[in-house]
């Protein structure tokens, strides 16, 4: 299925010219722009939850993090 949006000559302009130097259809590229911006809200997203992470909970993060590597390197070792 397809449609039609509208946009300003110049914009289908350079959204062509974008997807010319990539070589995609102009399709393709809108495509790639909106993953693009999916990507860019999921990191934004979890940069906020880090930042909202308690100082205790980073600390529980850190210590079960260092407890999983020294079990992975005994293993390894044995």
């Amino acid at each position: 299925m397809t449609t039609t949006i509208k946009v300003s000559d110049e914009l289908r302009d350079r959204l062509k010219a974008q997807a010319g130097r990539e070589g995609l259809t102009l399709g393709a590229h809108l495509a790639r722009l909106a993953d693009a911006e999916d990507r860019r809200l999921r990191l934004q997203s979890l940069k906020t939850a880090i930042a909202r992470t308690s100082p205790a909970d980073v600390a529980s993060h850190s210590a079960e993090s260092a407890q999983w590597e020294r079990t992975e390197l005994t293993d390894s070792v044995a």
